[in-house]
């Protein structure tokens, strides 16, 4: 693997990893239902993209201003991969060892805020209490939980990364 793009990738996603471990700080500070909050979620996530893109237009630029679509791919997996081990390692020490009161206090809020949103929408009871049953076998913030959270990240991050290595690709001429 070029090293460039290796270098790349652990750099910006020790970054993203950092950023990560900063905004959870931040929420477990300031106020735990901040972690159910859709705006604060869809803020962090265009913070990601924005990191993504401008990971790849420095790689292409470190690459000498042409990237193929492998590296572009390869240069934000790394990088996804190393920020969603570093963020998830941070919240199953911090949820799981340090403060089991608060991850607990958290749950609860996903489950009301769930149950609220289902209602909200006109679904039946008996739907209502299967996701509830379900959300308290995994519990978010849970060792497993996260775990399954890496996994979905993950295939997120494929997404992401798949459009953006298409947008910033660029060839060399041939002549």
């Amino acid at each position: 693997m070029n090293e460039i793009i290796k270098k790349n990738g652990i750099k910006f996603g020790v970054i993203s990893g950092l950023f990560s471990i900063f905004y959870f700080m931040a929420l477990y500070i300031v106020d735990y239902k901040l972690f159910i909050n859709i705006w604060l979620g869809i803020a962090v996530l265009l913070a990601f993209l924005a990191i993504g893109i401008f990971q790849l237009s420095e790689l292409r630029k470190n690459l000498g201003g042409f990237m193929t679509f492998k590296e572009g791919f390869t240069g934000y997996f790394i990088s996804a991969l190393v920020g969603i081990l570093i963020s998830t390692g941070f919240s199953i020490l911090l949820f799981n060892f340090i403060d089991t009161e608060t991850r607990d206090l958290i749950h609860e809020e996903l489950i009301t805020f769930q149950v609220e949103n289902l209602q909200k929408w006109n679904v039946p009871a008996g739907e209502i209490k299967k996701v509830v049953e379900g959300m308290k076998e995994t519990p978010q913030f849970s060792i497993t939980g996260l775990l399954y959270g890496v996994l979905k990240s993950l295939l997120g991050s494929i997404v992401f990364g798949l459009i953006l290595a298409a947008i910033f690709k660029k060839n060399q001429p041939v002549f």
